[in-house]
């Protein structure tokens, strides 16, 4: 069946009718539209908050350095023995990063001095300790090390490794027991975390 375009009746609107829907239009959207419209983007940044992590270059820094420390075997006495037991399979000091003893200082940033220090051995230690790269650290290790021990009376003895170069962390005994340096060890890695690059060691 054939409708002609004269028998369909369309809507009549007046101008009047017209501004009237499109007010109440226009008023229904502002009653909508009190509250703003969450961003449709909101879940990535939800993303790169669960998945970025925040922290200071000196954390990253510090972190990476504590289980890092590459030390320098430096035995001038009997407690050397005892940090060669330290670093054997039975106590394994590579748990903390020490993986195995430099044989140069520029491979090196931690000197760990065992035994008597002689005045006479004082400047190659001193030099040595020069020669090492900073950030670097020093432990005593033993009472003759540290003050000289039963030795300390001595012409040529140093009374304490720190009257030639700083010393960080002190292992006291005579000898120190291999336990005794990995503690020493952990508490130099407590130190080291509170370290900053905005600071020299002895500054």
């Amino acid at each position: 069946m054939e409708i002609e375009d004269r028998d369909i009746m369309l809507p009549v609107y007046s101008p009047a009718d017209l501004d009237r829907d499109e007010g109440k239009a226009i008023e229904a959207l502002k009653a909508r539209s009190v509250e703003p419209i969450p961003d449709p983007d909101r879940w990535i940044e939800e993303e790169v908050q669960r998945s970025v992590l925040i922290t200071t270059l000196d954390a990253v820094l510090n972190w990476s350095r504590k289980y890092s420390p590459w030390p320098m075997f430096f035995g001038l006495a009997c407690c050397v023995f005892e940090m060669i037991s330290a670093a054997s399979l039975r106590f394994d000091m590579t748990r903390f990063g020490m993986d195995i003893m430099r044989p140069s200082p520029r491979q090196a940033d931690l000197m760990i001095i065992t035994g008597t220090l002689t005045w006479k051995m004082a400047p190659a230690v001193k030099m040595i300790y020069d020669q090492m790269a900073e950030p670097k650290w020093v432990i005593a290790m033993g009472s003759c090390a540290i003050s000289g021990g039963p030795f300390a009376d001595s012409y040529s003895v140093v009374p304490g490794i720190n009257r030639i170069i700083p010393v960080d962390v002190y292992v006291p005994g005579c000898p120190p027991r291999p336990e005794s340096l990995i503690n020493g060890v952990v508490m130099l890695q407590q130190k080291i975390l509170k370290d900053s690059i905005r600071r020299t060691k002895n500054g």
